[in-house]
């Protein structure tokens, strides 16, 4: 990974697409979205995600130049040799197992093996009730801009987690709520966006205050559109 001088291994990521081994991506489209100018993939999903399934897209993606990091969401899919490891910490739900509770089964086992120059944790806020990772966290999505604020606090300062992700997964977002986020995290966490982003001007919005914008499903649906999103979000002033 190219080390640019930036705060963190991620810090100079505006753009980067989000690849879910789960789903089918044939060779022209991945070499399409490895070569956008993107500056990262992240490989990760809610569901279905195996260790056979996560070594094969990351080892598609190893062709290119692209950064390439991993999002840890089941131990099953915990394969080495990314450059980076995202580590998810939903922030708006009471069930312990997953504040603290599969991660630290996790380290339990394979703390040993982490490679913690790399790894960062991510502390989720997810917002859409209809989303897999809403549904499976028990998260509560219904938080308004003082809640959510309060959460980001909570992360960005008493927590200092490096990674704040705003999450609507399956619908676009209320940029209010995502301005209210980049506005209360002060205390150094980048603010990470991904949902519902299906074409260019979506992308530039979200990039207008997201450090980070997250760009997933469209990718599956509209790959011109997904690749549209690249310079959208490079040409913002986030």
């Amino acid at each position: 990974m190219a080390k640019d001088g930036t705060e963190s291994w991620y810090g100079g990521w505006k753009h980067v697409f989000k690849l879910d081994p789960d789903k089918e991506i044939s060779d022209v489209a991945l070499d399409a979205v490895c070569m956008s100018g993107t500056d990262a993939i992240i490989v990760g999903g809610s569901t279905g995600v195996t260790f056979e399934n996560t070594v094969d897209l990351m080892a598609r993606i190893r062709r290119y130049e692209v950064d390439c990091a991993l999002e840890v969401s089941t131990m099953d899919g915990a394969v080495p040799g990314f450059d980076g490891y995202f580590v998810p910490i939903v922030l708006n739900t009471d069930r312990a197992e997953w504040i603290n509770g599969a991660q630290t089964a996790g380290l339990k086992e394979y703390g040993s093996f982490v490679p913690w120059e790399e790894t960062a944790a991510q502390g989720y806020i997810i917002l859409n009730a209809d989303a897999a990772a809403a549904r499976i966290t028990g998260a509560n999505t219904e938080l308004d801009e003082e809640e959510l604020s309060a959460h980001v606090m909570m992360a960005d300062r008493l927590m200092r987690l490096p990674v704040v992700y705003i999450e609507y997964s399956g619908r676009f977002g209320d940029m209010a709520m995502l301005k209210t986020a980049r506005e209360t995290a002060k205390g150094g966490a980048r603010i990470f966006y991904g949902g519902g982003i299906d074409h260019a001007d979506k992308a530039r919005q979200a990039a207008h205050y997201a450090h980070t914008v997250v760009v997933g499903n469209v990718v599956y649906s509209d790959l011109d559109a997904a690749l549209s999103t690249v310079k959208a979000v490079k040409g913002s002033l986030a």
